[in-house]
C-alpha cells in the first residue's frame, strides 16, 4: 500500500453558515443544503463562497472551490486595518475600523470568521441592519476591497507626489 505525503494546505477553510433550502416544483420538492464557507491564508488572501447540494459535504466542497475562486488579496498595516470603511450589501451594514496592538478581534460571527481568515488580529467592528450571514460576509468581502483600493490610490498619490518633487525645485529656480 503507497503512504501519501501530506502536504500543507495553502487556504484554511471554515464553515460560516449550512442551511436546508427547497424548491418546490411539480411532483413536490426538492430538498438542498445551502454552505456559507471562507477560506484565507491569514496572509492577506480571503474569499467567501456559496455551495449547494443534496449532501452536506458536498455542498461544502463546492462552497470551497467558489470561494478558491472569489480570492481577495489584501493588504495589512501590522496586524490591522490601514483604513476605516462602512459598507453595503444588500441589508447588511459592516462597519471596519483599525485598532491599536492588543485588542483583538472585536466582532460577531460571521466577520469574525473572515477577519481571522485574513490574518487581521487587532480590529473593531460593527454589523448594522441584516443579520443574514450572506450579506454580512458580503459586505465584509466588499468593505475589504474598499479598503484595498484605497491603499493603492495612497501609494499612488505618494508616487505622484515623490515624482513631482524635483519638477517643482527645477521651476523655482
Amino acid at each position: 500500500m503507497a503512504r501519501r505525503s501530506f502536504e500543507p494546505k495553502e487556504y484554511e477553510e471554515s464553515v460560516i453558515s449550512i442551511d436546508r433550502v427547497t424548491k418546490v416544483v411539480k411532483g413536490g420538492k426538492k430538498m438542498k443544503f445551502r454552505v456559507l464557507v471562507v477560506v484565507g491564508n491569514k496572509k492577506g488572501k480571503v474569499g467567501i463562497g456559496i455551495g449547494k447540494a443534496i449532501e452536506i459535504p458536498l455542498a461544502i466542497q463546492k462552497g470551497i472551490t467558489a470561494a478558491k475562486r472569489n480570492l481577495v488579496t489584501f493588504t495589512l498595516k501590522g496586524t490591522t486595518l490601514p483604513f476605516s470603511t462602512k459598507t453595503r450589501t444588500g441589508a447588511g451594514w459592516v462597519y471596519l475600523q483599525p485598532a491599536v496592538t492588543g485588542t483583538g478581534i472585536v466582532a460577531g460571527g460571521v466577520v469574525r470568521q473572515i477577519m481571522e481568515k485574513v490574518g487581521v488580529q487587532d480590529v473593531l467592528t460593527k454589523s448594522l441592519g441584516s443579520s443574514n450571514s450572506i450579506s454580512l460576509a458580503a459586505a465584509t468581502i466588499d468593505g475589504l476591497r474598499d479598503i484595498e483600493q484605497m491603499t493603492l490610490m495612497r501609494n499612488l498619490r505618494r508616487q505622484d507626489r515623490i515624482n513631482a518633487e524635483p519638477r517643482a525645485t527645477e521651476a523655482r529656480q
